[in-house]
């Protein structure tokens, strides 16, 4: 085991109004190795890196690079020093060619212009050293996303970074993509690069990382090599106490069909989709990306059109016209991608929970007493941690956020609430009661539809699972029929 330190954080502290996000946390990455750092959403996790990269200014510890303290005033000196950040919101530009993302700030000239000839040359080059098959002309926004993520990491490289920081790399690519970086990254640890890696996928851990330290309300619980630690052991660490069940399913009655879609299509998109879901049924989508089951729950909450097909909901013809239709007709969703089509970031957590109540309060003015209360009940129903209702929505972590959504969602009725990856990003902790919420929410009648991309939840929480793949509908197996294998097979048909 190697003794080399490359990056050691000592005792760091931050803090924030009303908030301690960290609290003597201490962790040793080792050169060449990845470090995974777990824990629950709102644990510190994304302070301490962006601490790491200077973005934010410690209260006080030490940060030591090469056995040397730094001190950074923000990611452009941290990058000069050789330590890169990933995000997990990749930040790029979109309309930018690949060569131009790749040496922002770092563009070839002479005579204080460009020399494009120089840069697509150069980009070329990092592009065939790291096997990717890219034009350097090429838009950023026409690549995949692990493709970006791909190019995060060698332009990183390029540039002489010995210490990447990923966080939640893997939360919005296939297993086949996850394979392909996981790769890349054990290259580049064979070359001394040294990777903090933040995840919630306990699986993806286990595969990639050879330390970890766990953190629980901001404070470094456990360091440990991961050969020493068990899923069972770090999640105990994480919550501060055993799960003994991750998946909660409670098996309840279930009733007349509620949503029926018959020959549902869209151009190019998806063709000939018929399913249902009844009164106090979950039912789920599996597929792998790309497979179409987002698009066609989009076209049923009226965020796109539909071409062709019928919809009866509560054995009345429901044809979507928008967003608010939707919610009329008693349709609700949580989108996929939180970020861009869910929260309105400046706003406050109070305003991001009523926000879809007001259309159903009467009168002209919006009662700001009652919709405190609604938001503080809320707010504390589903335990999010915040330093208030009145914090902005866009300073919480991923899985608070995702709470807000949720909060949100409850406030209305509903026949049908179709879920978009609703645990993407989240820890064990937070999964765990949003299940509990969705076994609530069944309890009381609802018809549940919820994509996945993580086969254990689905099998875990589902009684029903329609699977597709390549825009088709390949098949349907209830619970008792319920493996990997069988849904793998279904989501592979073309």
């Amino acid at each position: 085991m190697s003794a080399e330190i490359k990056l050691e954080l000592r005792g760091i502290c931050k803090s924030f109004p009303g908030v301690k996000a960290l609290d003597n946390v201490n962790i040793a990455l080792r050169k060449g190795t990845l470090h995974a750092v777990v824990g629950e959403n709102g644990a510190g996790k994304s302070t301490l890196m962006k601490i790491i990269n200077g973005l934010y200014k410690r209260d006080s510890g030490s940060v030591l690079l090469d056995g040397k303290e730094v001190h950074f005033s923000g990611p452009m000196e941290s990058s000069d020093a050789g330590i890169a950040m990933i995000y997990q919101e990749l930040n790029f530009f979109p309309e930018l060619s690949i060569a131009e993302n790749i040496f922002m700030r770092r563009q070839p000239g002479k005579a204080g212009l460009v020399d494009w000839n120089a840069l697509y040359q150069k980009t070329q080059k990092i592009l065939d050293d790291n096997g990717l098959p890219y034009d350097p002309r090429s838009k950023i926004k026409e690549l995949p996303i692990a493709g970006i993520q791909m190019l995060e990491i060698v332009k990183a490289v390029a540039f002489n970074a010995q210490v990447m920081i990923m966080d939640e790399p893997t939360s919005s690519i296939s297993d086949k993509e996850v394979k392909i970086l996981f790769d890349a990254v054990r290259r580049l640890k064979e070359q001394g690069i040294s990777f903090l890696f933040i995840s919630h996928k306990m699986d993806e851990i286990f595969q990639i990382a050879d330390d970890i330290t766990v953190i629980r309300d901001g404070k470094s619980i456990i360091s440990a090599p991961a050969s020493e630690c068990t899923t069972q052991s770090i999640i105990a660490h994480m919550v501060g106490r055993p799960i003994d069940n991750i998946y909660p399913k409670i098996s309840m009655p279930i009733g007349d069909i509620v949503f029926d879609a018959k020959g549902l299509c869209r151009e190019g998109m998806f063709k000939d989709v018929s399913f249902n879901v009844r009164k106090g049924e979950i039912v789920g989508m599996a597929g792998l990306i790309g497979a179409g089951r987002s698009e066609v729950c989009r076209s049923i909450y009226g965020l796109d059109p539909l071409d062709a097909g019928e919809i009866s909901l509560g054995g009345k013809m429901y044809i979507p016209k928008d967003v608010t239709h939707a919610i009329n007709s008693k349709i609700l969703m949580i989108t996929e991608d939180r970020k861009k089509e869910g929260i309105i970031g400046i706003r406050s957590c109070r305003e991001n929970i009523t926000l879809t109540r007001h259309r159903v309060d009467s009168g002209l003015f919006i009662n700001l007493k009652k919709e405190i209360a609604n938001a503080t009940d809320m707010s504390k129903l589903l335990r999010v941690r915040s330093a208030g209702i009145e914090t902005p929505i866009g300073a919480l972590s991923g899985g608070n956020q995702q709470k807000v959504l949720l909060a949100r969602l409850l406030m209305l009725e509903s026949d049908l609430v179709i879920l978009d990856e609703p645990t993407r990003g989240i820890d064990v902790g937070a999964k765990l009661e949003i299940y509990n919420i969705m076994n609530e929410l069944a309890a009381k009648g609802y018809a549940i539809l919820m994509i996945s991309s993580e086969l254990p939840e689905l099998l875990g929480m589902c009684d029903r699972i329609y699977v597709m793949s390549q825009g088709y509908l390949t098949g349907c197996l209830d619970r008792p029929d319920f493996t990997q294998e069988k849904i793998m097979h279904l989501a592979t048909i073309h």
